[in-house]
């Protein structure tokens, strides 16, 4: 339980400092759902979303209301769709079955169209992102992942080569919705079974029937404690946000327990990661430059977001002893106010990005190319972003949106997906390196058995 001065540093937090759980999101395993016939399977798909998951979203409003603390996302993340389908097919029926439970339950987005292809592709599975295109243009709320690395296996370039073609397809099937199909996707190296965080959800085969993972948040609330440290020097910057990131998680742990009683889950995961919004104060770049950069991109930026990173972890994991999802700072472009000014004065780039992937939460994020964007060059970003969680045996993604007629300038996709400045790409093509195909082997660092 919390103590009465954490509840007041609560209150303090959720008042003027943006502190908010960005989500319960409740993961439920499908595998009893698999039968040989795809209309039995979406239904039984549909029906037991509708079990586990039918008050979800009340409980989050209840736990809101009782505590105080915001509740911005009621999620759900199913086993992924590739699995369920093996037998019997049905990939569109089993899309559409999610979209609707989704809406009948009141959730704002349900993940898990998702294939784990890192080291081959089966026909099933190649079949399940080749319906990708058409899945998230007709359905509102489905979320879908493909991982196509790991650092047991490499990188399947095949994969990755199949994944650029794909995301100019969803951009031209959205086109007239500014692309955003493409928000709706994570291309992966070493997924994560309990990520709460969307679009790259999923419930992994490891996972209880029916768990809670909670996703915290606060970026706002560690800049407001460094910003009483001012000039201090990085030993107690990072011991500053080590405290606060205790704080933020104590606040998820509770709401995790309670929603765990009142929806007879099993508790899974409290996700560490500050996510931030587009919002004036929440912004992961604003502290980043209260450590001294003028702006996020600088030199320096790198070095700043890895003690960022660290802190938060060291935090958290003497808060909860269930860590989880994915638990450091995000860095997406389109929802970090920070960020997006960033790129529109010019400080930050697709290439200092990447290296700053290396030591953050996920990758690249929400980033919005020209609509000309080659599918070989979009492979290739991916190739490059794999390479780092590869090699780095962590997490790395990539959410890229080649905006359908816009070379240049922004787009506003408001809410939570905030402004996407279109930023550029190399002009150097990379459609040889992509044609070769293959598996990039794995390190020899992955041999640990």
């Amino acid at each position: 339980m919390l103590a009465l001065n954490e509840i007041l540093q609560t209150i303090e937090m959720v008042k003027s400092m943006h502190l908010d759980i960005r989500t319960i999101t409740m993961g439920i395993s499908l595998f009893d759902c698999i039968s040989d016939d795809k209309e039995k399977t979406a239904q039984k798909v549909y029906d037991k979303i509708i079990e586990k998951a039918g008050k979800l979203k009340e409980t989050g409003d209840i736990l809101a209301a009782r505590y105080g603390i915001p509740i911005v996302n009621k999620r759900v993340s199913v086993t992924p769709a590739s699995f369920i389908a093996a037998s019997g097919g049905g990939f569109y029926e089993i899309a559409e079955a999610m979209d609707k439970a989704a809406k009948k339950i009141g959730i704002d987005f349900i993940g898990g169209y998702s294939a784990l292809v890192h080291k081959g592709m089966t026909e099933y599975e190649k079949r399940l992102i080749l319906s990708l295109p058409e899945v998230l243009c007709k359905t509102d709320r489905v979320c879908a992942s493909v991982n196509v690395a790991s650092t047991k296996a490499g990188i399947n370039m095949d994969a990755v080569a199949l994944m650029g073609e794909i995301i100019v397809k969803i951009s031209q099937a959205t086109k007239d919705r500014k692309s955003i199909g493409c928000s709706k996707l994570v291309v992966f190296a070493n997924a994560v079974e309990d990520n709460p965080f969307m679009a790259g959800a999923f419930n992994g085969p490891g996972e209880n029937d029916c768990v809670i993972n909670v996703g915290i948040s606060g970026p706002g609330v560690v800049l407001a404690a460094l910003k009483d440290i001012k000039g201090a020097d990085f030993s107690a910057v990072a011991e500053t946000i080590k405290k606060t990131a205790f704080k933020i998680t104590r606040v998820g742990q509770l709401i995790a327990m309670e929603a765990v009683k009142m929806l007879k889950a099993t508790f899974g995961i409290v996700d560490l990661s500050l996510a931030p919004t587009p919002v004036n104060g929440d912004s992961v770049a604003r502290i980043l430059e209260e450590m001294g950069l003028e702006s996020v991109g600088a030199h320096g930026s790198t070095a700043a977001l890895a003690l960022l990173n660290d802190a938060v972890k060291k935090g958290g994991i003497m808060a909860t002893s269930y860590a989880g999802g994915l638990s450091g700072a995000f860095i997406p472009v389109s929802e970090d106010v920070g960020m997006i000014e960033a790129v529109e004065r010019g400080a930050l780039s697709i290439e200092k990005l990447e290296a700053m992937t290396s030591v953050c939460s996920v990758g690249l994020d929400m980033i919005a190319v020209s609509g000309d964007t080659s599918a070989s060059t979009i492979a290739a970003i991916i190739a490059d972003e794999a390479a780092i969680g590869v090699v780095n045996n962590k997490t790395t993604a990539v959410r890229i949106i080649p905006v359908a007629g816009k070379t240049s300038g922004s787009v506003e996709y408001g809410g939570l997906f905030g402004t996407a400045p279109i930023m550029k790409t190399s002009p150097f093509k990379s459609d040889d390196f992509i044609k070769r195909g293959g598996r990039i082997p794995a390190p020899v660092h992955s041999n640990r058995n």
